[in-house]
């Protein structure tokens, strides 16, 4: 952990958030040099931020001795040339639980996941997310998605809340999201306030949200086609909108078709892509299952057509965030 302002560290470095998936050896148990080699790759490839434990990290999965395991492996790995942002999660006094295991393991700050299985007020959800910033000194982002949808002014009482510093977005209603944007705008001038696009495969509606001045967003195909993903993280903020729409209609919505065939696959696709870039991550722990053979090998064949896509003189590894370290969303 560093003394630097987390938002900072976030857009100093331009490229994508990296979102590693959790490796496990064949008992089913933390295989932590794959997970190692799968962060220092995605590193040195160029990823903005590691973002440790979270939904592609299986954060669901991983008792608390594991994923302090892994938050700290984490850290090791980046040594500092990035922030390490840990998941924390289920009710408020879990999701404390894990910010302090965090903090303890040597992260930057804290994805606030989803709270366990209930829909909750604004009112309620201000004071779990008050409570949880309150428990360490990490800097924290919330996530809205599937049971936490936030109004406008619920995010300007949590942008009040210090420590926390920004909204990432999984719901995808641009519309609530524009309206946020402009609220706290208006209501906290001169705030620093961040917004990332937190959908499963970001790159899909990567210039939209660009049109109300979102860039920051969670690449999975970053796990396991850094070369895409950065090709496409490279066109999207240079405006040339010409690559972008070419890898969008070529890859990333194929690629989305694809997913949408199996519950889970925001996760279990991207494990699968890791091991077919050479890098034996495991599988995914139940209660997600993996993609059927059928599903693999359009995987594959996707990932091998993405790469004809790429403008000439791409650089970068055309494999996947693992092996030695050489290189590169979610749900992120």
């Amino acid at each position: 952990m560093t003394s630097a302002p987390l938002a900072a560290r976030l857009t100093e470095v331009a490229g994508p958030l990296f979102f590693p998936v959790t490796a496990y050896g064949p008992d089913g148990g933390l295989d932590l040099d794959a997970y190692r080699a799968h962060v220092r790759a995605g590193v040195d490839a160029g990823a903005a931020a590691v973002f440790a434990c979270c939904g592609t990290g299986e954060f669901h999965a991983l008792d608390p001795d594991e994923f302090r395991q892994c938050v700290a492996a984490a850290v090791e790995e980046t040594a500092g040339r990035v922030p390490v942002v840990a998941g924390a999660g289920y009710g408020t006094a879990l999701a404390v639980r894990y910010a302090r295991i965090a903090e303890e393991a040597g992260a930057d700050g804290l994805l606030a996941l989803p709270p366990y299985l209930v829909v909750a007020d604004q009112e309620g959800l201000v004071r779990h997310y008050t409570a949880l910033a309150a428990a360490t000194s990490l800097e924290t982002i919330v996530y809205q998605r599937d049971n936490v949808v936030f109004t406008p002014a619920t995010v300007v009482a949590l942008a009040r809340v210090e420590k926390i510093i920004g909204l990432k977005d999984g719901y995808g209603d641009l519309d609530l999201l524009q309206r946020i944007v402009s609220t706290v705008r208006r209501e906290l001038p001169g705030q620093e306030f961040l917004y990332f696009n937190g959908l499963p495969t970001a790159e899909l509606t990567g210039l939209a949200y660009r049109g109300i001045g979102v860039t920051l967003y969670s690449s999975a195909v970053f796990a396991f086609a850094p070369d895409i993903a950065l090709a496409f993280h490279r066109a999207l903020t240079t405006g040339d909108d010409a690559t972008a729409t070419r890898l969008i209609d070529g890859f990333f919505v194929p690629l989305v078709e694809l997913r949408n065939l199996g519950r889970g696959y925001a996760v279990s696709l991207v494990k699968a892509g890791v091991r077919l870039g050479g890098l034996e991550v495991g599988e995914v722990r139940p209660p997600l299952r993996e993609p059927g053979a059928d599903h693999l090998k359009v995987l594959a064949e996707l990932i091998e057509h993405g790469r004809t896509l790429l403008p000439d003189g791409t650089p970068g590894d055309t494999g996947t965030t693992g092996g030695t370290g050489d290189a590169r969303e979610e749900d992120a």
